[in-house]
């Protein structure tokens, strides 16, 4: 029987690190998900699996820590909120460049600056779009439960490793901070230099003279070869938009009338399909999973049968105009969303929906 504990959404993270083999943890504290190291330092996996857990001086540096271990073909990550991201933005495009594995979690607090320590959703644009410089993206999922935190590591590293891409894992701070049952599942162990030649034959480990050794970079001094390597990108990236996508659907079959949100915002959305529904109106949920790559095939097609959509997020609107693009004027799409650590409620989102769709 699988053993189960009651543990915050950060907690999980840390918990899913260690049990999943993860060789080495960089980061700095910073609300709401210091309690990601706080766990790490609790549990002490240096002494029982290896793991190396390092707070550095800051979120630059530990990104750059991220990026030598993933070098080596290391199972490496490191978690922040959203001001701590915005520092780690350069060393996440160089990742990308250099086409680095890694796991990178962001647990979103409100802003633009220091803000407010409560939760939000208002990285959307700052992790989906890339956020760095330059042509690429993240793999962004996004969990809606503490066992989604849990499961999501050992994902976001099979993702990253598959297509060599840096992945975010974007979390609001309510999921970082509630606290739900976790299922856990078997103790993975680290895997041997030899495994992770196999699993990684272009990771730098200083071999011998006799055998030739891997730059990592993301330099190019060469406008033609970077123009490939960009074009080699975009042919990745429409590889994953075409296999990765991961959706759920609540309530959709029937539905005249489609919500779209994602983590804490689809489970509060949900209460309100069962409100709708129980009023005879046929409501139902549509919510990424993963929102890079976007679910923009599913929107369209459930776009085609609703009278209306409604994204509703923890932001001023940064979802709904990707989710406009995709319904393209099939129907209209309604926003509804709320700031600076305030968190709409069920009975809210009732209203406004009723008064977007004039069903007062």
């Amino acid at each position: 029987m699988a053993e189960k504990i009651l543990m915050k959404g950060n907690e999980a993270i840390a918990i899913s690190a260690i049990r999943n083999g993860v060789d080495g943890y960089f980061g700095y504290p910073i609300t709401p998900q210091s309690e990601v190291m706080e766990t790490l330092m609790k549990e002490k996996p240096w002494e029982t699996t290896g793991m190396v857990v390092l707070q550095a001086e800051s979120e630059t540096s530990s990104i750059n820590m991220v990026y030598g271990g993933a070098s080596c073909g290391k199972k490496v990550m490191t978690s922040s909120s959203s001001p701590g991201v915005s520092l780690m933005c350069e060393g996440i495009s160089y990742m990308a460049g250099a086409e680095l594995p890694c796991v990178i979690v962001d647990v979103m607090r409100g802003g633009p600056g220091l803000g407010t320590i409560q939760p939000s959703q208002s990285d959307y644009n700052q992790i989906v779009k890339g956020g760095g410089h330059g042509d690429y993206h993240n793999i962004v999922i996004a969990p809606a439960s503490a066992q989604d935190m849990y499961d999501f590591i050992d994902w976001g590293f099979e993702l990253a490793f598959k297509y060599r891409n840096p992945v975010v894992v974007l979390a609001d701070g309510i999921i970082g901070q509630m606290m739900e049952k976790v299922e856990l599942h078997p103790m993975k162990p680290r895997r041997t230099d030899e495994e992770i030649l196999q699993a990684a034959p272009w990771a730098t480990t200083g071999k011998p003279a006799t055998r030739s050794r891997n730059i990592i970079t993301s330099l190019s001094l060469d406008a033609d070869i970077q123009e490939e390597f960009n074009r080699k990108l975009k042919h990745k990236y429409q590889l994953i938009e075409d296999t990765e996508v991961k959706y759920s659907e609540y309530m959709c079959d029937d539905a005249e009338y489609v919500f779209v949100a994602f983590g804490c915002s689809s489970r509060i959305c949900e209460a309100v399909v069962d409100e709708l529904r129980a009023e005879g109106i046929k409501a139902g949920l549509l919510r990424p999973i993963t929102l890079y790559p976007f679910l923009a095939k599913e929107i369209a097609r459930l776009g085609r049968q609703a009278r209306s959509m409604m994204s509703v997020e923890l932001n001023l609107g940064q979802m709904v105009d990707d989710v406009r693009l995709a319904v393209s004027g099939s129907c209209p799409v309604y926003f509804y969303g709320r700031q600076g650590g305030n968190i709409f409620t069920p009975e809210e989102i009732v209203r406004e929906f009723k008064k977007a769709n004039s069903l007062e």
